[in-house]
């Protein structure tokens, strides 16, 4: 028995020695495209990859030529696709998401969002990772075929001109949700120092409800930014 698993542990240890270089070459085959942005049809060929590769590993009585067979067509196929897709970009949609706007001139665009199925939270987490604090400085923001988001700023009204390049940058804005889907975030309140009554009158002078407000954000002078849902003239993004 104990020699039965010295055995298959060797015959194991020889997969992996055999089969990573192998897997190395595929993916060195298939190109940088299948590895870093990861679209919907190399994300499968990922998962294929490693389902063939760890079956092979963890089970001895595999056999490993298939395995090797299996990996090598794989790797066929998702050149291939990629060959067609850069044929023919009716193919290409096909097979991948189209980059969707979800906000357009500092609103969110809500049909969008729920279109995704990215909430609201998520999306300003990936604001931040660039650098915005305050959606209404954003002019328009497209979540892309792979999943990242394209952020296109606005341009700042107090930037300085070509020829005053000298001049000190205006601090960028930082906000905090406020009201998320007609939720109010207690904890932007009091980190602001502001009470519940406080932000009640300042919706009661603007004649909004706070169920009726998709999101409202607040900065550190406690000023109120009200995004409205919107859908309309959204620009026209392709791939």
């Amino acid at each position: 028995m104990w020699m039965d698993t010295v055995k298959d542990s060797l015959l194991v240890a020889g997969r992996i020695i055999t089969i990573f270089p192998l897997m190395l070459i595929a993916g060195l085959f298939m190109g940088k495209r299948s590895i870093g942005e990861l679209p919907v049809f190399d994300f499968l060929v990922i998962l294929a990859l490693g389902a063939v590769v760890g079956a092979d590993i963890a089970d001895p009585n595999i056999d490993h030529i298939h395995t090797a067979v299996a990996i090598v067509l794989i790797a066929l196929l998702q050149r291939g696709v990629s060959f067609l897709v850069i044929k023919s970009r009716k193919f290409g949609k096909l097979i991948t998401f189209e980059p969707t706007i979800v906000i357009n001139q500092g609103k969110f665009v809500v049909n969008n969002l729920k279109k995704v199925r990215y909430s609201i939270d998520n999306i300003l987490q990936m604001l931040r990772e660039k650098d915005v604090f305050h959606i209404a400085d954003v002019e328009f923001a497209i979540l892309e075929a792979n999943g990242k988001l394209t952020v296109y700023k606005k341009e700042s009204p107090s930037a300085p001109l070509p020829n005053h390049t000298r001049l000190p940058k205006p601090n960028k804005d930082v906000s905090y949700p406020l009201i998320v889907e007609g939720v109010v975030y207690e904890e932007s309140l009091s980190y602001i120092h502001k009470e519940r009554s406080w932000l009640d009158a300042q919706l009661r002078a603007k004649g909004l409800r706070q169920e009726d407000i998709f999101f409202a954000s607040i900065d550190q002078e406690g000023q109120i930014y009200i995004s409205d849902p919107t859908s309309a003239d959204l620009p026209p993004i392709q791939h």
